[in-house]
């Protein structure tokens, strides 16, 4: 039987306007096309080390454990979660969106005892009610979402690690959707572990999770160590608490592969490290101050454009995240068919809403390499020729004249 011959990939120029991935950056693209290296080759070993330089200044931190976990964003947060929870150990979750309830889903499989701060979609949680959860279930790790891309919502973190600390709780962090396009302050927060995925503002691809892991945290992880028997050498020493449950995700095991003792655990991702450590490159030329500031433009004159259209943006401008705008579907439009029409009209995709915002907001992204004023610009133009078609009033050019004013003002 003659089995088809797919084609070469072509896939199409399109712009993601939507909460990620985004459209990658070309020098990433082209870090990706370098050739492979050994895993102990010294090159490769010194790409490693140069990496985990770049991201402590990502991650705003001096952590020593400040490395990639392979896999997207998700392999990070549960490596984090994996390693830090053991089973029948009390976990604070503050969810206020679909990824805090992610956290749940992961710390039920570790078999963790479960506590809930739940806010509601498009609120944040005050360090009040964290407080006040804290003291009432005693947890010994609270984990909460940085910026959740399903409410557009990011969660205010001055004075957690502290509060944390001050009750003897570990602290973790997910920052997927906001590291590279707001301040992910890890030192001044004085959290322990913090991780990030490269295809939102970081303008990478997914497959790789950067993460930072405080010398409190790795201490707790290393008192769970256990080396696989195949690489186990006569000084092996292995930790006093439960084994980490998970191989690939352990991270006492990924630590000690990014220490100086290159103790094998995987073969490194060798293109994704490129890839990561390019984008983390790119940030850093950009400046900090300065790419938070463009996120923060971009995100301004999309939500300028959208109301003057007539639209209504989802959630508190206060706690609004800068790359990712909810905004209201227009009572008779077709969320769907709009998005469609974006996508085989003008090669631009926008996001939908998951839960209890499903079919009733739109999320448009404006991030990492997307995070551009002629990309704004492109995105709401094609948003108003759409509208209007689909019977939707409002002024012509309303919302590209009042986003282009808020790069001239």
């Amino acid at each position: 039987m003659t089995q088809p011959f797919h084609g070469q990939i072509n896939p199409p120029a399109r712009l993601l306007m939507g909460p990620g991935p985004v459209n990658v950056h070309p020098r990433v693209l082209r870090a990706m096309a370098a050739d492979m290296l050994g895993q102990f080759d010294p090159e490769m070993t010194d790409y490693m080390n140069q990496t985990m330089d770049l991201y402590r200044q990502v991650f705003m931190t001096a952590n020593r454990w400040t490395m990639l976990v392979d896999g997207t964003a998700r392999a990070g947060i549960e490596a984090a979660l994996v390693s830090l929870v053991e089973p029948g150990m009390k976990l604070l979750i503050v969810r206020a969106g679909r990824f805090g309830l992610l956290l749940s889903e992961i710390a039920a499989r570790i078999g963790a005892e479960i506590a809930t701060l739940d806010i509601p979609w498009g609120e944040v949680a005050t360090l009040e009610q964290i407080e006040a959860a804290i003291r009432t279930h005693r947890p010994q790790v609270l984990a909460c979402i940085h910026g959740d891309t399903s409410t557009t919502m990011a969660q205010p973190l001055d004075g957690l690690g502290a509060l944390c600390r001050q009750y003897d709780v570990l602290s973790y962090v997910d920052a997927t959707a906001t590291l590279g396009g707001m301040p992910v302050a890890t030192d001044c927060w004085g959290v322990d572990v913090v991780s990030g995925g490269l295809q939102k503002c970081m303008g990478g691809p997914p497959g790789s999770s950067p993460i930072t892991i405080s010398d409190r945290a790795a201490a707790h992880i290393f008192a769970r160590r256990h080396v696989e028997a195949g690489i186990r050498g006569s000084d092996t020493a292995d930790g006093t608490r439960l084994r980490i449950a998970s191989n690939y995700l352990d991270l006492a095991m990924i630590m000690d592969y990014w220490s100086e003792r290159r103790l094998n655990h995987h073969t490194e991702a060798t293109s994704m490290l490129y890839a990561a450590r390019e984008a983390a490159r790119v940030m850093l030329e950009e400046g900090l101050d300065a790419r938070f500031a463009r996120h923060a433009a971009a995100s301004k004159a999309m939500g300028a454009g959208l109301r003057a259209m007539g639209l209504e943006l989802f959630g508190s401008d206060m706690h609004r995240m800068t790359n990712v705008t909810g905004v209201y579907i227009p009572q008779g439009i077709d969320g769907e068919r709009v998005r469609a029409r974006m996508r085989e009209d003008f090669e631009i995709e926008i996001g939908s809403a998951f839960g209890p915002l499903q079919g009733r907001i739109w999320r448009i992204g404006a991030m990492g390499y997307n995070a551009e004023k002629h990309k704004v610009l492109l995105t709401l133009g094609a948003l108003e020729a759409v509208l209007r078609a689909e019977g939707y009033g409002f002024t012509a050019g309303a919302g590209v004249d009042a986003a282009l004013a808020t790069y001239n003002a």
